[in-house]
């Protein structure tokens, strides 16, 4: 056995990457992969040499207790740098799913396990995970009646959620078939790395980095028609926080060159402690006290209700939701926002006006 301290956690590391089914790795990749995941926890770690990755290769396959089948094969892939189709030498596992480190489960691991399924299970909105029930009733799993209940809308394509769930947790690159609303015709194949599904009233959603430009994009799931796994291509991590994509929007779409604006509006009150209890942006402020008097010193003809104001970037979404309440709502400033749904209000009256005389 090599003496070196961090062998064993490369044969893990390499263990991982050969047992999976869903990525074809060179030993280049192979290299990187692993020199990546040691810089990650030993900071002061150089790296590895492809030699030494072939060398343990070696070992796994000849030398070691492990002796395991490793198949060697070929895969076509696009090469961006080169800008041509290539091939690209792989190795994996013989038998898929194998690994050297695998265990029984304690009873305890079990119990958590089949808990966390339960739950998961319960998800109506992932249907192509339907295999977890065959698992959870393997881990005998008692049945008990269902104690969360998600709203979902039914995908035209049930099995885009698990796909794209898959594909995700796997760290693998997918090819999409995009059309716009009302004409399936328009498609557009885009290669992309994704990166988060997000619901959003009652829609789902794909966050995801285009593979030639590595721009973030949001996509709807319900103009998703087709997903292809790309396993021969290499999948980029998101290297900032995904969570800072939604912080300065309501809904799922982001404006890069948009401005944050501070917005400030009066509620009624009849609606005063929905919006309290259920705020309209994470950054949602509700003003008393004397911040409260200002407001009612420079709006004398709102003597009742309460005063907000949320810190977000203009978009359809934040205009639909101050919109939705009507009356009940009314935003003080900015002046542009105000336009907006005023316009949006008043547009909706005139249908009705027309309406009513037909």
């Amino acid at each position: 056995m090599p003496a070196n301290k961090n062998a064993m956690t490369r044969y893990k590391i390499l263990d991982e990457l050969l047992s999976s089914p869903y990525h074809d790795y060179s030993l280049d990749e192979l290299t990187d992969e692993v020199s990546n995941r040691l810089c990650v926890l030993y900071p002061d770690f150089d790296g590895v040499v492809r030699r030494t990755i072939e060398k343990d290769i070696s070992y796994l396959e000849r030398e070691g207790p492990f002796l395991v089948d490793i198949k060697r094969y070929t895969v076509s892939t696009f090469n961006w740098d080169k800008q041509k189709n290539v091939e690209k030498h792989c190795l994996r596992y013989e038998k898929p799913g194998f690994s050297i480190f695998k265990k029984d489960m304690t009873d305890d691991e079990k119990h958590l396990l089949s808990e966390a399924l339960s739950l998961l299970g319960q998800f109506d909105g992932l249907p192509n995970l339907d295999a977890l029930e065959n698992f959870r009733l393997g881990l005998g799993v008692r049945e008990s009646h269902k104690i969360i209940s998600f709203t979902k809308n039914p995908l035209e394509n049930s099995n885009l959620l698990g796909e794209i769930f898959t594909a995700i947790s796997q760290k693998q690159v997918i090819e999409i078939i995009y059309h716009k609303f009302g004409d399936s015709a328009d498609e557009l194949k885009i290669n992309l790395h994704p990166y988060l599904l997000k619901e959003y009233n009652n829609r789902w959603f794909l966050l995801a980095a285009t593979e030639v430009e590595e721009k973030l994009l949001c996509f709807g799931l319900e103009r998703i028609g087709k997903i292809t796994p790309l396993p021969s291509h290499k999948y980029l991590e998101y290297k900032g926080n995904l969570d800072e994509y939604f912080e300065d929007i309501i809904g799922v779409t982001n404006y890069a060159n948009s401005k944050v604006e501070h917005i400030e509006f009066w509620v009624s009150d009849i609606s005063k402690d929905y919006v309290a209890t259920k705020p309209l942006h994470d950054s949602q402020k509700h003003y008393h006290g004397e911040a409260e008097q200002q407001f009612r010193l420079k709006y004398p003809s709102l003597s009742s209700g309460s005063f907000f104001s949320i810190d977000c970037k203009e978009n359809y979404e934040l205009i639909r939701e101050l919109s939705s309440f009507g009356e009940n709502l009314l935003v003080l400033s900015p002046r542009n926002i105000q336009d907006k749904v005023y316009h949006s209000i008043t547009q909706m009256a005139e249908k009705y006006k027309s309406l009513r005389k037909e």
